[in-house]
């Protein structure tokens, strides 16, 4: 049987088993996945040692930027991104490194009806969640994205790097220029309970869609502030999902579907 898994510290938490086993159910795919937990200060001899027998591992923090590293081949997306979260073994045995978490980001989005072409998009924050999907967002031609972040001079520096596929341009969280279309949380704040200091004007009711990378059981902080505001609202577990769903992919070579998986586990979150 297939050996998979999922390397992180602390990975008690993960949804990856579960996503996968349910993915292996529904595609008829003879495979194992476990939880993998690496050592802090030894990422690169344990993930070694486990390619030796498995086939490919999801990556989750804080060892994204060392897989990276480990790769021996990057697809052109986790070059971009500086990151990988998806590693497979070669027929040669090398490892190839790519980052699904931008794809599983605009197909869950896709899933939402939301249109991202010609679209004013903010995208903030401007740590590793936003770099890994800048360039999957720019390929689906958005009339402007902009990143604000607190640090003005972070989302300037990304911006410069990612100015080549598209519009592209970096503020402050005061100075970001109202309305836009879609808002896309990449911080953390929300799970803390705290929201990004955004304008009200930002938002046009019932037009502006917004989206939180991160999930709770309960709807997060920012997911709140957003339909408070009139706004149509989403978290990231459907993100989660669709990046699994492409990391599946990838390996096994068959798209599994997605909506039952995420219908099982919004159910859970619930209970």
């Amino acid at each position: 049987m297939d050996r998979y898994g999922v390397f992180g510290n602390p990975i008690g938490h993960s949804k990856s088993p579960q996503i996968h086993a349910l993915f292996a159910a529904q595609t008829g795919q003879a495979l194992r996945y476990d939880p993998l937990l690496a050592p802090l200060e030894e990422f690169p001899a344990f993930a070694r040692a486990f390619f030796e027998s498995g086939q490919g591992a999801n990556v989750t923090v804080p060892f994204k930027e060392q897989a990276y590293r480990l790769a021996d081949q990057l697809t052109e997306r986790a070059r971009r991104a500086g990151a990988v979260n998806t590693l497979k073994k070669l027929a040669d045995g090398r490892l190839l490194g790519d980052n699904t978490d931008g794809v599983g980001l605009v197909n869950d989005l896709r899933n939402a009806g939301v249109e991202l072409a010609g679209r004013r998009v903010l995208l903030l924050g401007a740590g590793g969640a936003v770099r890994g999907v800048l360039e999957p967002l720019l390929a689906q031609r958005p009339a402007a994205l902009l990143i604000a972040n607190r640090t003005p001079a972070k989302a300037e520096q990304l911006a410069a790097e990612f100015a080549e596929l598209g519009p592209i341009s970096a503020c402050s969280f005061a100075d970001v220029p109202a309305p836009v279309d879609l808002i896309i949380n990449g911080t953390s704040a929300s799970l803390g309970g705290d929201v990004p200091p955004l304008a009200d004007a930002l938002i046009v009711p019932d037009r502006t869609f917004c989206y939180d990378m991160m999930y709770a059981a309960a709807p997060t902080a920012f997911c709140q502030w957003a339909t408070a505001r009139g706004a149509r609202a989403r978290d990231g577990l459907g993100m989660l999902v669709e990046q699994a769903a492409a990391a599946f992919e990838l390996w096994r070579g068959v798209r599994p579907e997605t909506a039952p998986v995420l219908a099982e586990l919004r159910r859970q979150l619930a209970g």
